[in-house]
């Protein structure tokens, strides 16, 4: 989408704290968040007018998401959040990923010849449903930092689910974008009219079985999702999908739980930046990027220009490789996170980045305390997606990525939610040329993610900016794009959501179609790049830190404000 064809609502000011200026308009004094949806993000502003806590606020927002923007996230699917404690001046993440089920193989998406399925083949139905993470890390999140009591949080949801809302310009949009999708009966059921054609936006959809389904979880607890008749409907849904049934059980939804673990953080030139370690792939990438740019001065990294498109390809490059090679799930893959990250190491690694040329395939490097001997997968996520950030009165700030993996996810839906198709984000391979993949398929396991929600730290140690993006595996060049916009390019977080983009998987080089990056696809492929133009969806959502208050940006690629008072 050209974003110039929408007009992006957000709060912003003249400068931010640590970082250059920018144009002057107000800011929020007390609390700010950032979603995908303007539902969504009133829900977590009520939450804080109340006396709630950030992680009061994105529980509201996220339930208020599962319904008005299910194509990308919802309570079938997972998250990974990021808090920040003012009190402690500490960072933990929690971990919400969808785990296999037992009845997972290695070898569970290859076919009769041992070949691996096409991947769009495997998303519909139960084989590519993950046990849902998110209400069990809420809890588990909630119990350590909400404010507000548990029910109070479902309140915004049950209300627009029972009584209805106008489909948004992204759903609508999605829903003819991909007409394919009329023929899962989930889907035709709960999108299409009687005449055939799908909702328009404005058109008002409700949906009383989610209201239903939320009532109970606010009443019984997280315990009503993993059993009980909630829990039934899941695993019917998954043993009975009308293509690819799964073997998901109520063991699988009883056995699950969330985990707390420690933030990866590291460093980029004054900042310190906090985000998701494994079985995110996200926050090591990110970091690994921002710490081979380092040694090359601001001037050379300013947006749009050539030279700051060139070395961050070649610095994205050099992390996919790593990141195919090593990025598991650390429960049962011994991930060399510390190897990745030494700084040595990664100084080893920017010599590799020539600042004329393309460097083409990068290949993984050998990472001090390299664990074991791992084939490199190939990329294959697929954007789902959806990112939230949020601060509150006390200074608790929220950085959260939640997912369903592909759109609607496996395309099936339970007690009025769809399900994630999660599983897919799993190597297709479980070994490749004699040696196994770190994300090989597994019992229990969790498959890897690229979503990188981040924290960072000015100079003088405080909280100045919390992102965050869907994009699939793309995630991590996005996040880094923002930050490296914002502290060495001196955007706004108006500006940094906005601006045009620019990728490189390991694979060609991407530039965001119809923006400022098409006048360098000429110098950039003298330079051996092979470049295309594509369109870019993305979902930045920023909180900034600014003096006297904070300010808020919202991807205009996406329906989503930046609300605070």
């Amino acid at each position: 989408m050209n974003i110039a064809r929408r007009v992006l609502y957000v709060v912003t000011l003249s400068w931010a704290l640590g970082l250059p200026a920018g144009a002057a308009e107000p800011i929020a004094k007390h609390h700010m968040i950032a979603a995908a949806n303007p539902y969504a993000a009133q829900a977590g502003r009520q939450m804080m007018r109340a006396g709630g806590s950030a992680v009061d606020a994105a529980i509201a927002a996220q339930l208020v998401l599962t319904l008005v923007e299910p194509e990308s996230s919802g309570i079938g699917g997972g998250d990974f959040m990021m808090v920040f404690d003012p009190r402690t001046k500490k960072v933990v993440s929690y971990d919400g990923r969808e785990t296999a089920p037992a009845s997972a193989t290695p070898d569970m998406f290859l076919d009769a010849t041992g070949k691996p399925r096409g991947h769009f083949d495997v998303v519909p139905g139960g084989l590519s449903t993950g046990v849902p993470g998110v209400i069990a890390m809420f809890d588990m999140a909630h119990r350590k930092y909400g404010r507000l009591p548990w029910a109070k949080l479902f309140v915004p949801a049950i209300k627009l689910a029972q009584n209805g809302f106008p489909v948004g310009r992204k759903l609508a949009a999605t829903l003819r974008a991909f007409p394919q999708l009329a023929g899962m009966p989930d889907i035709k059921r709960y999108f299409y009219k009687t005449d055939g054609t799908p909702l328009a936006q404005g058109e008002i959809l409700k949906n009383p079985e989610l209201a239903a389904t939320l009532r109970v979880i606010a009443k019984r607890g997280p315990k009503a999702f993993y059993r009980g008749t909630i829990a039934q409907h899941i695993v019917d849904a998954v043993q009975h999908a009308p293509v690819n049934p799964g073997g998901m059980t109520l063991a699988d939804l009883a056995s699950y739980h969330a985990v707390e673990r420690p933030a990866v953080c590291g460093e980029y030139r004054t900042y310190r930046l906090c985000s998701m370690g494994p079985p995110s792939s996200g926050g090591v990438a990110v970091l690994q990027i921002l710490g081979m740019l380092e040694r090359f001065p601001a001037t050379q990294l300013q947006p749009n220009s050539l030279s700051g498109v060139h070395l961050f390809t070649q610095a994205s490059r050099l992390a996919f490789a790593d990141r195919a090679m090593y990025l598991g799930d650390p429960d049962v893959v011994n991930v060399p996170v510390a190897g990745l990250l030494d700084k040595s190491y990664l100084a080893q690694r920017s010599t590799l980045i020539d600042p004329t040329k393309d460097m083409g395939m990068a290949v993984a490097g050998t990472p001090p305390q390299k664990h074991a001997n791992f084939a490199p997968q190939k990329s294959q996520q697929l954007p789902g997606t959806s990112h939230l950030s949020v601060v509150d009165d006390r200074g608790q700030v929220v950085a959260m990525t939640m997912t369903v993996e592909f759109v609607f996810g496996s395309e099936i839906m339970a007690n009025g939610f769809f399900l994630n198709n999660e599983l897919t984000d799993f190597s297709f391979d479980p070994a490749r040329d004699g040696k196994p993949v770190a994300n090989a398929p597994a019992p229990g396991k969790r498959p890897m993610s690229a979503m990188s929600p981040t924290i960072v730290f000015g100079p003088d140690g405080k909280f100045v900016i919390a992102t965050g993006s869907p994009g699939g595996p793309a995630i991590i060049d996005f996040v880094a794009q923002s930050l490296i916009d914002m502290i060495d390019g001196g955007m706004t977080a108006r500006e940094a959501v906005a601006a045009p983009h620019m990728l490189n998987l390991n694979s060609p080089t991407i530039l965001e179609k119809d923006t400022a990056l098409g006048s360098l696809s000429a110098p950039l492929t003298a330079m051996g790049h092979t470049v295309s133009a594509r369109e870019l969806e993305s979902g930045l959502h920023i909180v900034q830190r600014v003096h006297g208050g904070y300010v808020g940006g919202a991807d205009p690629r996406r329906d989503g404000v930046a609300l605070g008072d």
